[in-house]
């Protein structure tokens, strides 16, 4: 039987990455390259598209050279992009009538808290809640809680129209073509043949709506977003992707999927069945919850997304997200706390705390349950005493804090049982967070021998729908684990005080970059219990016991420096055990 090998291309938010896998879903080629981003203006993040597909077209040859294939010898190819970076384009000529604007872009800022703030908007939302309370509609219920964030779409393609000529008189000319990534790449490999976004990308913009399927009518008349430039939103794997232009790799190559890159995590970690939950922990800490066939409506600020379509099958997704994790550790690389990310975690673990120091990562404000994008990063509690190893511990445990607050979000608002966080990303390589995950959430966290599950769970979905893998049990079997990390009760236990504190840091650092400033500006948890740290509206009374919820004592006073209670057990990595099975 002849070997059939799927080609994959990975595009985040730092790297594009091409992977060959075979039939045993084992890599034959790889390539990688970085994205280069630009900032022509404080808080715009952009990608030039003339740099981006010069890296695309080489990279996919790298990985075809290392392979030692051919992209005829390609079956096929699928797809998977970072979600909310946009760009519009003409109609005519195909040209782009400016650079990317990538997710972690701040230019609407302004306009979001406008928003966020005004009559209509507030009005809007009654609306929505006196619908929910007449017809119980979840939609309505999702709708009366909705909040604007940078990191959709919609509001900075409002600012284009608005602030770009080009694009604004294209528009009215109707020679305008918006596109996420996703949707400019397909475009360019067709040679303009396509015009479309898959379900999962498309749910992630901020106006399409999950519940109807369809493009926001809301959005369009009061952001005046253009419906003529908007691509028809398709299946996530099928043959309307049809195929390459042969001029790019010297042969056309079949593109059977094109899905959002949390969804191929989804894939990749084999997250099919409901309750099963994924973290990707890389430029961002991504935490999703398969919720079946129905959207879930948040009031904390988890964001119902759609998970893939496959003609009659529709799954959806819960997402929590902190927009700030391996930046993070990057900035505090450049800042001099240490040499290399690999090295964090053993100088987090040369210490016994942190010495009273807590961090806040919040580069692109703070996600759920505080839904604050006014917020600071910034330590606090320095003092004399503090070294290096303690910052390096401060930031890393931070992130652990954040993790566990976006699962007590979850455990709040559903009622699955949890167990097993399937962890993936280019920060789920470092022990010391990927344990204090477990420790804080009483789960037991897997961690697969590739990490990079976005392009394996690209792969599954181009050989699931072409039959290569008959069934979504083959591919439970491909998946191969390198290190699970068990909970351990007194390190959860020694945590309580510590993490209270952290709660009450992050406090202060809420609302700094508003107009107004200061903590007020935060609706913060409860310091009784970080379980109960999500919207007071979602609180439960009652502990989880089999759910691992963390539940945090009330803090001491504040003091000078951490008495005994703070400082914990020595912390040590339980011996991993290796399987090939979920």
């Amino acid at each position: 039987m002849e070997e059939k090998y799927i080609l994959t291309l990975d595009i985040g938010t730092s790297t594009i990455r091409s992977f060959i896998y075979n039939t045993r879903a084992e890599i034959v080629g790889r390539a990688v390259d970085q994205v280069v981003l630009h900032y022509p203006h404080p808080g715009f993040v952009e990608i030039d598209p003339d740099e981006l597909w010069t890296s695309v077209v080489g990279v996919v040859n790298i990985s075809l050279k290392d392979a030692q294939l051919t992209a005829g010898q390609m079956t096929a190819m699928g797809i998977t992009t970072q979600r909310g970076t946009f760009i519009n384009w003409s109609r005519k000529t195909g040209k782009p009538f400016h650079k990317f604007i990538t997710w972690k872009d701040l230019r609407a800022d302004r306009l979001v808290k406008q928003w966020n703030a005004s009559y209509v908007w507030k009005l809007f939302k009654a609306s929505a809640y006196i619908l929910y309370l007449i017809l119980r509609s979840k939609r309505f219920k999702a709708g009366s809680v909705f909040k604007f964030m940078n990191t959709q779409t919609c509001l900075r393609l409002h600012w284009a129209f608005h602030n770009i000529a080009a694009f604004k008189n294209a528009v009215q000319e109707d020679d305008a073509l918006f596109g996420t990534l996703d949707t400019w790449l397909l475009y360019k490999l067709t040679g303009g043949k396509v015009h479309i976004t898959d379900v999962s990308s498309a749910s992630a913009t901020g106006f399409y709506d999950p519940f109807t399927m369809q493009w926001a009518g809301w959005a369009m008349t009061m952001l005046k977003i253009p419906r003529a430039a908007l691509p028809e939103v398709v299946d996530t794997a099928g043959d309307h992707f049809t195929s390459t232009l042969p001029s790019i790799w010297g042969h056309p190559i079949r593109i059977v999927s094109c899905m959002a890159d949390q969804t191929a995590s989804m894939w990749g970690s084999c997250c099919f069945e409901v309750g099963d939950v994924k973290l990707t922990m890389g430029t961002g800490t991504f935490f999703n919850i398969n919720t079946g066939t129905e959207p879930h409506a948040s009031v904390s600020g988890l964001y119902p997304i759609v998970g893939w379509r496959l003609g009659e099958e529709l799954v959806y997704s819960a997402e929590g997200a902190n927009n700030d994790t391996a930046s993070i550790i990057k900035w505090a690389q450049n800042l001099g706390l240490f040499d290399s990310p690999e090295d964090t975690a053993d100088i987090a673990t040369s210490v016994l705390d942190t010495d009273g120091v807590y961090f806040i990562p919040a580069f692109s404000g703070l996600g759920p349950p505080y839904n604050d994008g006014s917020a600071a990063s910034g330590f606090i509690g320095m003092k004399p005493s503090t070294t290096k190893a303690h910052l390096v511990r401060a930031v890393l445990e931070s992130l652990a804090f954040r993790t566990a607050q976006l699962y007590n979000c979850v455990l709040n608002e559903t009622n699955y049982s949890f167990h097993t966080i399937r962890l993936d990303g280019g920060v789920s390589n470092n022990d010391f967070i990927a344990q204090l995950v477990a420790d804080l959430t009483g789960l037991r966290v897997e961690r697969p021998v590739h990490v990079e599950m976005s392009s394996q769970g690209c792969a599954h979905i181009v050989g699931y729908k072409l039959g290569i893998w008959k069934s979504k049990d083959e591919l439970r079997k491909l998946r191969k684990i390198e290190c699970v990390f068990t909970p351990r009760t007194y390190m959860k236990k020694s945590y309580e005080v510590t993490f209270a504190r952290w709660q009450d840091a992050v406090r202060r650092m809420c609302g700094w970059y508003s107009a107004e400033g200061g903590p007020a500006d935060c609706a913060a948890p409860s310091r009784r219990s970080p379980a109960s740290s999500c919207s007071p509206r979602a609180r439960k009374t009652a502990a989880y016991p089999n759910s691992g919820g963390f539940t945090a004592s009330s803090p001491p006073a504040p003091r000078a420096s951490p008495s005994p209670g703070d400082t914990h057990p020595p912390y040590t990595y339980p011996k991993c055990y290796v399987t090939s099975s979920t």
